[in-house]
């Protein structure tokens, strides 16, 4: 059976999906008409490949008069625009973060033929209110991340990464400010944050960075831009020795998910999406204590017709116990030979696979 994509294909969280996705296909010769969100195709952030950017160029190219209402037609994007089709048989990929559906989100999720989700903890909290879905985790991204084994500092020096753009969902702040109080200005140790928020301005991120460490100077503390590129970002996973996720809800964390897969050491939270791909072999992890509201008045509003609900949270002496156990990890071996195993577990073609199956049927 025919089918169709509606992506968006850009450089934030949702455009790697969509351009991961794409290259799955690619190398099965599935070759589906292609609408872009936001009618733009940007492929800067991925590594280099002219006959796969001519292919989806082609894909989208040809949309228009190959594509029938009467395919099934998948859509990778938010609740907020989800109902919003090109197709009688509607397929919506959406990540969810949260523990609340609307309204609102729950119409839409209804109205969607088929619904997917990248994660076992938000199909639960949907089927609380029958709505079912399909499961389909996310892959290792082997286009544009791989272990790189070259040495970054030589002063024997145990580094910690922190990703993703400055959320209070995420929990950037209390982590930075529970690690500086520990291991602040500590040269046995750096934390390298690239946590840079591009819907913020430059402005509000310098200020947003001063604030996490109370305006002062630690010299063990780096805060770094916006990576414009998968390579320059690859270099960075691969600079850090622990990655720390102990966000309070993920779709599925994949700045985490992959500096994990190529083998680095982790601190995690044993919530949301993490629980799909954490184990205590290839993490150390740390358990939540409760939850909290989400809203923070900038990307959640209390009251809103989406986004509703809590995240989970963490006790800070827990956390600091997890890093220091990490630490005891890479003293032992820098390499997480049990992370790498993540790489051959969740493969491009088994995502693919399970959406062409979704689609076909």
């Amino acid at each position: 059976m025919a089918f169709s994509l509606n992506l968006p294909v850009n450089s934030v969280s949702f455009g790697q999906v969509s351009a991961l996705l794409l290259r799955g296909l690619y190398e099965r010769q599935v070759n589906p008409p292609l609408f872009t969100i936001g009618g733009n195709v940007d492929l800067s952030t991925q590594t280099p490949d002219e006959g796969f950017f001519n292919w989806v160029k082609t894909l989208t190219d040809s949309a228009a008069y190959l594509h029938s209402r009467d395919n099934p037609t998948l859509k990778l994007w938010h609740f907020n625009g989800g109902m919003e089709s090109f197709s009688n048989k509607h397929i919506l990929l959406t990540f969810y973060e949260l523990d609340q559906p609307t309204k609102t989100e729950l119409n839409v999720a209804k109205s969607c033929e088929k619904l997917i989700f990248t994660n076992k903890y938000t199909q639960e909290v949907f089927k609380q209110h029958n709505i079912d879905s399909e499961l389909v985790p996310l892959a290792f991204d082997k286009y544009n991340f791989k272990r790189l084994d070259k040495e970054y500092f030589d002063d024997g020096r145990i580094v910690f990464n922190l990703c993703g753009k400055f959320e209070k969902r995420k929990h950037h702040r209390k982590i930075i400010q529970a690690w500086i109080k520990k291991f602040g200005n500590d040269k046995r140790y750096f934390l390298q944050c690239s946590v840079y928020n591009s819907f913020l301005s430059e402005e509000q991120n310098k200020s947003i960075f001063a604030e996490s460490v109370n305006h002062t100077k630690y010299f063990n503390v780096h805060f770094l831009g916006f990576h414009p590129t998968n390579q320059l970002y690859n270099d960075f996973l691969n600079s850090g020795d622990i990655i720390i996720g102990m966000s309070g809800g993920e779709g599925w964390g994949l700045p985490e998910f992959h500096s994990v897969a190529i083998g680095k050491h982790a601190v995690m939270l044993n919530a949301s999406s993490y629980k799909d791909w954490i184990s205590n072999e290839n993490s150390v992890i740390v358990e939540p204590k409760g939850k909290i509201d989400v809203y923070d008045g900038a990307f959640f509003t209390e009251g809103s017709a989406y986004n509703q609900g809590k995240i989970f949270d963490f006790d800070e002496d827990d956390f600091i116990s997890a890093c220091e156990e990490s630490i005891k990890r890479v003293e032992s071996n820098r390499t997480n030979e049990k992370g790498l195993a993540l790489q051959d577990e969740f493969p491009v073609s088994r995502m693919t696979n399970s959406i062409l199956q979704i689609c076909e049927q």
